[in-house]
């Protein structure tokens, strides 16, 4: 839907016919009951409960806008907070929308924008249902993302018991991987580069996860040892991980490392924004995941004040995850 208007600024046309043109046209799914237009949207909640998230996204700190195009940003942060629904053991219905710019930003950039959220929310069948503009210094976008549990109880970070298996879902180590290549300014590992960009978070599979009997989950966004460790503290256990099950992960990044000189290690354990799913298991893991590790008793792994997370048996000392001030 972008380009009909590219000599046009927010500031030029004015909110509300920014806004009309960024919802004209969309097709809303059932959950949603009453669109933008009003002074609220309608969903439905079938459950009865509601699965509700919320993140951010700021320019320099979050994306810069000399590396993704808008439809990138847009496609970033819906994934991100959908993420977060999965890892309830939900799925998304729709989300709520604000975003601040400056008012020389043109129309179509906000429009490219807006078309990458949509395609990003056509990929889970979820609506977006309205928001707010605001003039800002730089680009902020916020979404608020809802969720169905379909009747099931919501999959915590605290229910993982001792014996449990840890696994995986997705990909580690990608977005970390692609955030060193640009910020060296390194041509080629295109993939890697895109996947800084553009998330891929394994959809459909927290409902799978669930169904399967997940005791506990979370999805990869500060880092693998970081959201683990989220886990471990809330569930009152400690997690043993085990790099055998990271191999794929590591194999994935090896060649950009070694032209980095970096260790592929650090972004597989402690890269974020990859949005891969990681959930704790009594049972046998549903196809497609893999066990990285399991949980142990924490008054049978040693001292008191040992880590909540080994990787190999012993504590990690490299980063450990994403920290936001």
């Amino acid at each position: 839907m972008a380009g009909d208007h590219p000599d046009e600024s927010l500031a030029g046309i004015g909110e509300f016919a920014v806004i009309d043109r960024l919802v004209a046209g969309r097709a809303q799914p059932s959950f949603v009951v009453l669109g933008p237009g009003d002074d609220a949207a309608v969903v439905a909640a079938p459950d009865g409960r509601t699965v509700v998230c919320t993140d951010m996204l700021v320019e320099g700190r979050h994306f810069r806008l000399d590396w993704s195009t808008p439809h990138d940003v847009g496609r970033k942060a819906i994934a991100q907070n959908a993420a977060d629904i999965e890892a309830m053991g939900a799925r998304t219905t729709a989300c709520v929308v604000a975003f601040g710019a400056p008012g020389d930003t043109s129309t179509e950039r906000a429009v490219e924008l807006a078309d990458g959220m949509w395609h990003e929310a056509g990929l889970i069948a979820a609506g977006i249902v309205g928001g707010d503009m605001v003039r800002a210094p730089q680009w902020v976008i916020s979404v608020a993302a809802l969720g169905d549990l379909a009747g099931r109880e919501p999959v915590r970070r605290s229910g993982a018991r001792p014996g449990d298996v840890v696994a995986v879902i997705g990909e580690l180590g990608r977005s970390a991987a692609g955030y060193a290549l640009w910020h060296n300014a390194i041509d080629g590992f295109d993939a890697l580069r895109q996947r800084h960009l553009v998330p891929e978070p394994p959809y459909g599979q927290g409902v799978v996860a669930a169904r399967a009997g997940a005791t506990a989950m979370t999805d990869v966004s500060d880092g693998l040892l970081a959201d683990v460790g989220h886990i471990a503290s809330a569930s009152g256990v400690r997690i043993a991980l085990s790099t055998a099950g990271l191999r794929v992960d590591l194999d994935a990044v090896a060649a950009a490392a070694a032209v980095l000189g970096s260790d592929p290690w650090e972004w597989v354990l402690g890269g974020g924004e990859d949005h891969a799913l990681v959930a704790t298991f009594p049972g046998a893991l549903p196809p497609g995941w893999r066990s990285i590790g399991t949980v142990v008793d924490a008054a049978e792994a040693g001292a008191a004040d040992g880590p909540d997370v080994t990787v190999d048996g012993a504590a990690w000392d490299g980063n450990a995850g994403w920290q936001s001030f």
